[in-house]
């Protein structure tokens, strides 16, 4: 007798090395751009002791249950999510602001996640920046990881270290989001191209987000900006989720300088991960 199959979630942890570069503004947006593509999709807040993904996906009014109410045995992942109204198959879990990155532990995280794989397509782990606990809770469960940086020397310099973590604690390598580009300023040289940044860390890219002014209002307002997909910003982040599900997509044209000559790196992209290898 043939037995149901259960569906198992990927778990992909969102990272970065340095702080403010758009980590959880980039998890919040392609939560919502593969909720959009019909998929089951749980995105965990990490950053204990602080909690912003909440407000980022304009949920803060609807807490109850956060992770440490999870790890404490008080509700079960599952029960805690909350659903969001606005696009069918998007859960979130909070953070807890009054506990810290320390009472959690890396098996506890694991478990977390594997009670959430059942329900969902992908589960994705908002990380807190830097490479202390908080880092290491949120990569023990992995299956991939997503490395987010923007095109700055300092924060490049932060997620080198970030690739060599990942590579050593047997994750593979990280692939990239490129965030905030300002296509004008790499053409004047003002700014590091993509295949600057590439050349540095040498991962492969999964998408490149131009800078774009309502991110920040969006932001502001608690709507993802992929919420509207017919934005610049909403595009890149939808493209994202499709090179995620394994689609060959082309990057978003910023300019000639920018999109030529990345193309052969994207059809490889999560190959593996579709065929459960």
């Amino acid at each position: 007798m043939d037995h149901p199959q259960v569906a198992t979630g990927q778990v992909i942890t969102i990272t970065s090395g340095k702080g403010g570069v758009g980590k959880t503004t980039t998890t919040a947006n392609i939560g919502v751009a593969l909720a959009r593509r019909g998929k089951r999709v749980a995105v965990i807040d990490a950053d204990i002791g602080l909690r912003n993904l909440d407000v980022v996906m304009g949920l803060e009014n609807r807490v109850v249950y956060n992770l440490m109410h999870v790890v404490r045995g008080a509700v079960d992942a599952e029960r805690a999510l909350i659903r969001d109204k606005r696009v069918e198959g998007l859960m979130m879990l909070a953070a807890d602001q009054h506990s810290d990155k320390d009472d959690v532990s890396q098996d506890e995280m694991i478990q977390v996640c594997e009670d959430l794989r059942p329900h969902v397509d992908y589960v994705l782990v908002d990380s807190p920046a830097g490479i202390e606990q908080g880092f290491r809770n949120a990569l023990a469960p992995a299956d991939r990881v997503i490395l987010v940086t923007t095109p700055e020397v300092s924060a490049v310099r932060d997620a080198d270290r970030v690739v060599g973590l990942v590579e050593a604690a047997g994750k593979g390598a990280p692939v990239l989001v490129l965030n905030r580009i300002k296509p004008d300023l790499v053409a004047r040289g003002d700014m590091m191209s993509t295949a600057d940044v590439l050349d540095i860390l040498r991962v492969d890219i999964l998408g490149v987000v131009p800078e774009d002014a309502g991110i920040v209002a969006a932001t502001n307002r608690g709507e993802p900006v992929a919420l509207d997909a017919a934005s610049r910003a909403g595009r890149a982040f939808h493209n994202i989720a499709a090179r995620i599900e394994g689609e060959t997509v082309p990057l978003l044209a910023l300019d000639e300088t920018e999109s030529r000559g990345f193309l052969k790196s994207l059809s490889s992209l999560f190959r593996t991960g579709q065929d459960g290898g």
